[in-house]
C-alpha cells in the first residue's frame, strides 16, 4: 500500500511540472552585452554593451563600438528592428572616420531575455571584413520596472 501511495504521489508531481514559461516581451529597456570576433585591424574579441528599447511596437538599439582596448568611440552603433511575437530582428550601422559597418542580429525571447546572434560587415575603403557576434539582453524583473502612468 505504501508503495502504491508513493508511486501515485510521484506521478502527481511529475504531471504538475509546468512546461517552460512563455516569453514576456514588455515595453521597456533590455540591456546586455555582445561579444564580437576579431578584425584584422582590431585588438582581439570585443565585449561591449548593447541596449534595446521596445516601446509600442517600435524597436531601437544602441551598441558600443570600440576599435582598441582603451576608449569607446563617441558614436555608438544605432539601429532599429522588428518584433514578431517573441522573435526579434535588429539592423544597425556605424560610421567612423576610417571604418564603417552594417550589422544584423536576431534572436528569440524566452521569459525576460533573448540570446542574440548576428554579423557585422565592416568596410575600409575597398576592403570588406565580416565578423560574427553573439550575446544576450535581459530586462529587469517586472516588479522593478518603471510604473506606467494611470490612464
Amino acid at each position: 500500500m505504501l508503495r502504491t501511495v508513493q508511486a501515485l504521489a510521484l506521478c502527481l508531481v511529475a504531471a504538475s511540472v509546468a512546461p517552460p514559461a512563455a516569453a514576456q516581451v514588455l515595453d521597456t529597456v533590455y540591456r546586455g552585452t555582445m561579444i564580437c570576433g576579431d578584425l584584422p585591424f582590431g585588438t582581439g574579441k570585443n565585449r561591449e554593451a548593447i541596449e534595446v528599447t521596445i516601446m509600442g511596437g517600435t524597436v531601437n538599439f544602441k551598441h558600443v563600438v570600440r576599435l582598441s582596448n582603451s576608449v569607446a568611440d563617441a558614436n555608438a552603433e544605432q539601429g532599429s528592428g522588428t518584433l514578431d511575437g517573441a522573435k526579434l530582428e535588429l539592423q544597425g550601422a556605424w560610421k567612423g572616420s576610417v571604418y564603417e559597418y552594417k550589422a544584423t542580429y536576431g534572436g528569440t525571447f524566452v521569459r525576460r531575455s533573448a540570446e542574440l546572434k548576428g554579423t557585422q560587415t565592416w568596410t575600409d575603403g575597398n576592403k570588406s571584413y565580416s565578423r560574427n557576434c553573439a550575446g544576450s539582453i535581459k530586462r529587469n524583473f517586472k516588479p522593478l520596472l518603471p510604473k506606467k502612468p494611470a490612464a
